[in-house]
Parts: structure tokens; C-alpha cells; sequence
């Protein structure tokens, strides 16, 4: 008998006490589970112990306020990288509206609340979240069945044909193998290295997540399909790192590698085609060009100057790109971008 998974967990942030009371009773009506702080320094105390699936936060609050908030979810957390933050407003002007997105919120919902409307939302955010996570994990099912066989070292070479940085660890969490895409980073060490077989994240919040995902992992059941992942920040630019089980032999040697840490090549090094793009996502040939600007790390700003047009157009593409791919922010749609269709490289 399958055990049935719990419900989400909605974290309510709101210091209007009767608004706080009706949000959390809709919410558990739904058939959400819900946690509710009245400010942001108190949602932080929870955050130390929970991973919540989405985060419903006012913006006007004493103390921590909702974009201080989200600012310390977005730039310490990244092992939360993945989770919806969505405001509560009554403030419904265009600027407030763009100061949030900017920071990285997923949505808004504007006062007084309409509870149909945010149920929706509530749904809506979560099915995106498991649809990208479920293609993550058929990409990755497919390199672990891929990566498979690789035993005492006869079939790394292939690897260096990947585009992605992949690291194969032992049991212990020691480097067995780096890929050259890996190596290039490591060398580099804008957000990771490589000594004495352990990898490091150059960032200590994230070296910490690193190593905790990397625990998790060796903790989980025996040749589950566990995937889980953290992004590591560099000085202007941030990658992401996924890292699946292996299969592996029923009597392992110390040569055989357990897990795979699969990791997004920086934006500025990568090339994207825009002909794949478009067969891929169905893209136009504008909104296919506006994604491989936006892949290499260019702001809207300059992709509308670099096409000539308004960034009011620029915003009109990355809407329909957002549609298109099924993703909800601008970082994860340019993280698709990066890991889906260029996973191999090209002469």
C-alpha cells in the first residue's frame, strides 16, 4: 500500500489578525495544511524548520516587512529557490507590481481578497512547481539510467561530451569523477571547487545546503528516484546543481559512484540555439531570439535596446515565454532553457 503524500503546506504571512484567521480557514477548508506568522522576522524563525510548498506574504508589516522578506528567502535560501512566494497587497500600482517581480515574486493578489481568486492562484503556482519538478526528474531518471554503467572509470569519457557539469560521488560524498564541463567550473571557482576529492560551494550559506542536499541524499531509500536540488551563487551570476541516486551493483566497490550532481553551466558560457528553441517550445522567431538573449545573461532593459523596440514589447515576449515553457519567473525559465535543450554539446 502506497502512503498517501501530505498536503501542501501553505506558510501565511499577515499581520491583520481577523484577515490572518479567514485566509487560514479557507486555506485548511481547501485541504491545505497552513502555518501563519504575523511578521517577516517570525515567518524567518519558522523558515529554520519547515520547507513550506508556497509562501503568502503581506507586503506592508512591522518589523520585517514583505519584500524584506522575499529578499532573504531569494538571496539566503536557496534551497527554497523552487518555492512560490506570492504577495498580499492593497497597493495595486504597476511599480509595486514590478518592485516584487523584480526581487522574485511569483505573483500577487490584491485586497480585499478574493478567496476563489486565491485558491486559484494557491493551485495554480503549486501544479507549475510539480510540473517543472516532474521534468526535472524525468531528465535526470534518464542520465541515472544513462550513468548506470559507468563503473571503474571505462566510461567517463563520455561524460566530457555533456554540457552539463556532472561530478559522480562515492558513498561518502567524496568526487570519484568530474566531467571536463565540470573541471572548467571548478577551476574557475566562481561558485564551486574541487580539492582533496571534496566539492565546495564558494558561497558558505550555499556550501551548507550543498552538503545538506548531499546527506539527504545518502539518508534516502536505497536506488529511490530521489532528486533534490540547491543553487550556488557566484559574485554576479548563480548556477544551479541537482543531484540524483545512481544505480548501482549489488556489491559495490569503492570505484562505483552512488550519487550524480548534475550542474547548469553559468549563462555568459553557454550558447543556445534559437531554431531548437523554436521547435522545442513553439516559439516565434522574435521570442525564440529574446530567450537566448535573455539565456546569456542580458536584462530586458538591453534585450529591448539590442532588438530596438520598447520594453514594454520586451515584457510582452517574456510573458508569452513564460506561457510557453510553463514556467512562472524569469529565473526558472532561463534554467530550462539552459538544462533542456543543450545538454549535449555541439561541434
Amino acid at each position: 500500500m502506497t502512503d498517501t503524500p501530505p498536503a501542501p503546506l501553505i506558510l501565511v504571512v499577515e499581520d491583520e489578525p481577523a484577515l490572518r484567521s479567514d485566509i487560514l480557514e479557507e486555506l485548511q477548508e481547501a485541504g491545505y495544511r497552513t502555518l501563519a506568522a504575523q511578521d517577516g522576522e517570525t515567518a524567518m524563525a519558522f523558515l529554520s524548520g519547515i520547507t513550506p510548498d508556497l509562501v503568502l506574504c503581506d507586503i506592508t508589516m512591522p518589523r520585517l516587512d514583505g519584500y524584506g522578506l522575499l529578499s532573504v528567502i531569494r538571496t539566503e535560501r536557496p534551497d527554497l529557490a523552487a518555492t512560490p512566494f506570492v504577495f498580499l497587497t492593497a497597493m495595486s500600482e504597476p511599480q509595486e507590481v514590478i518592485k516584487g517581480k523584480l526581487q522574485g515574486a511569483d505573483d500577487y493578489l490584491v485586497k480585499p481578497v478574493d478567496y476563489d481568486l486565491l485558491l486559484a492562484t494557491v493551485s495554480a503556482r503549486l501544479r507549475q512547481v510539480n510540473r517543472i519538478r516532474g521534468q526535472q526528474n524525468t531528465e535526470i531518471a534518464n542520465l541515472r539510467r544513462a550513468l548506470g554503467g559507468l563503473s571503474g572509470g571505462g566510461g567517463h569519457p563520455v561524460l566530457d561530451l555533456i554540457a552539463l557539469g556532472v561530478v559522480l560521488l562515492d558513498g561518502e560524498g567524496r568526487v570519484i569523477h568530474a566531467n571536463r564541463a565540470a573541471r572548467d567550473m571548478a577551476q574557475d571557482a566562481s561558485f564551486f571547487s574541487i580539492r582533496n576529492d571534496r566539492l565546495r560551494a564558494s558561497d558558505p550559506d550555499c556550501d551548507a545546503a550543498l552538503h545538506r542536499a548531499v546527506t539527504d541524499m545518502k539518508e534516502a531509500v536505497p536506488e529511490s528516484e530521489k532528486v533534490t536540488g540547491v543553487m550556488l551563487h557566484g559574485t554576479e551570476h548563480s548556477i544551479s546543481a541537482l543531484i540524483g541516486t545512481l544505480e548501482t551493483p549489488a556489491n559495490p566497490t569503492p570505484e562505483d559512484p552512488q550519487f550524480a550532481l548534475f550542474l547548469s553551466p553559468p549563462a555568459q558560457t553557454k550558447k543556445v540555439s534559437e531554431k531548437l528553441l523554436i521547435d522545442l517550445f513553439d516559439l516565434t522567431p522574435t521570442e525564440a531570439h529574446v530567450a537566448a538573449l535573455l539565456s546569456r545573461g542580458a536584462r530586458p532593459s538591453e534585450v529591448a535596446d539590442a532588438l530596438g523596440v520598447s520594453p514594454t514589447t520586451i515584457s510582452f515576449h517574456i510573458r508569452n515565454l513564460l506561457h510557453k515553457t510553463g514556467t512562472n519567473r524569469q529565473t526558472d525559465l532561463i534554467a530550462l532553457i539552459l538544462a533542456g535543450p543543450m545538454v549535449v554539446e555541439t561541434p
